[in-house]
């Protein structure tokens, strides 16, 4: 194998588990113990108060042909680590013979942890940032097996476009980017804003690259008298010589309009971060290219515990056990964790009766999960952004 990757045959084969579950396996098989147990995968970190739950199809096609019950929130739900009464909110629950998924445990959660992060810190930037442009860079810095997943989960967080060919191609979008140092390098700076807009095809938005070498601010105005469709420049200027990078988008969109130029965006990329945002918008950005803090967003630490084992409730300390009911109020995205059976909840917020928030996908092996559209799921994210409780 040329790159240290498992392929979907080793994943779907459990052999990127956790050894120890393979010994349980083992060990319950010897003695034909088989037991009908309810799994619950929840998170109690306390780095953000809300978190995009994703990764959920992948987790279908994981325990697809598996005689388990899943259930769990709609992919792209925005939800509490902790709901009204402080009960961790369940994102997902499995329910069968332990002998039947155990080894999936490890993927799992490896599915959902990183999804869900990147999808999180994604949708917290696009919170900041509103209507303004959101591109995903960050493919660069993970292992390039990873792209797909990555510009997958940061578009449906709330990037309005991706970098990567792949990740572009499985959306059914097409890719996102400007010019690179290295064309300005190679062919000098003029002539390569020249040749990207004499070579390449209209469709391609005409962004000009304008740190390489000189002032930004007499950059663009020299890429605005060459390139006559220039829509936009992208500042990327290293943090070493940047300064205070909120007062030269200020200057370049200053001497834009005082020369009655028009129509030109400031981009801004390079080591961008959540507290850099308002700051920068407020200086007159138009869009922001942001990666590794979206590509290498820290995971959504969740844990998939045992609640229920042959209809008795039971769960590790420090756990809530027994099966339970997920509520969500529609009206302000608030949460309630029941006891299975108990009378639907009020949200404490605004009094609304709570409404179902999980959904049964797979019923005792049988699929019943059809994989929504990936706008589909992108629109719910960013519809659930808008409410005050976010």
């Amino acid at each position: 194998m040329r790159f240290f990757i498992a392929d979907e045959e080793e994943i779907l084969s459990g052999k990127t588990t956790d050894v120890y579950f393979l010994r349980t396996i083992e060990v319950l098989k010897k003695e034909n113990v088989h037991k009908n147990v309810l799994m619950e995968v929840t998170t109690q970190d306390h780095k953000y108060p809300w978190f995009v739950f994703a990764g959920l199809e992948e987790v279908v096609n994981l325990l697809r042909g598996k005689k388990i019950t899943l259930r769990a929130l709609r992919e792209g739900t925005i939800f509490p680590p902790f709901d009204q009464n402080g009960i961790p909110v369940p994102v997902l629950t499995v329910e069968g013979d332990y002998q039947e998924f155990a080894i999936y445990e490890t993927p799992i959660l490896g599915l959902i942890c990183q999804a869900s992060g990147i999808a999180t810190k994604s949708a917290r930037f696009k919170k900041l940032i509103g209507d303004k442009k959101l591109l995903s860079f960050g493919v660069r810095r993970m292992h390039p097996a990873l792209a797909p997943m990555i510009d997958r989960y940061s578009y449906i967080g709330g990037c309005d476009s991706v970098s990567s060919v792949i990740g572009a191609e499985r959306l059914g979008k097409v890719p996102r980017g400007t010019m690179p140092h290295a064309l300005i390098l190679v062919l000098g700076e003029e002539n390569a804003w020249k040749k990207f807009d004499e070579d390449l095809d209209p469709s391609v938005p005409r962004i000009a690259l304008v740190d390489t070498f000189s002032d930004e601010k007499f950059s663009t105005i020299r890429a605005a008298e060459l390139i006559k469709n220039l829509s936009g420049v992208r500042l990327d200027t290293p943090s070493s010589r940047r300064g205070n990078f909120a007062h030269i988008i200020r200057e370049v969109k200053w001497e834009l309009n005082v020369r009655g130029i028009r129509g030109i965006d400031v981009i801004v990329s390079g080591g961008i971060k959540e507290e850099d945002v308002p700051e920068l918008i407020e200086a007159g950005a138009d869009g922001f290219g942001v990666g590794t803090t979206i590509s290498s967003a820290s995971t959504v630490d969740y844990a998939m515990d045992i609640v229920e084992i042959d209809g008795i409730p039971i769960a590790k300390k420090g756990k809530f056990s027994g099966r339970k009911d997920v509520y969500v109020c529609k009206k302000c995205g608030n949460f309630a964790v029941v006891p299975h059976g108990v009378e639907r909840p009020l949200c404490k917020k605004c009094g609304n009766t709570m409404e179902d928030a999980m959904e049964t996908l797979i019923s005792s092996g049988n699929v019943l999960y059809s994989p929504p559209r990936v706008d589909d799921i992108r629109n719910y994210v960013i519809e659930q952004l808008s409410r005050s409780i976010i």
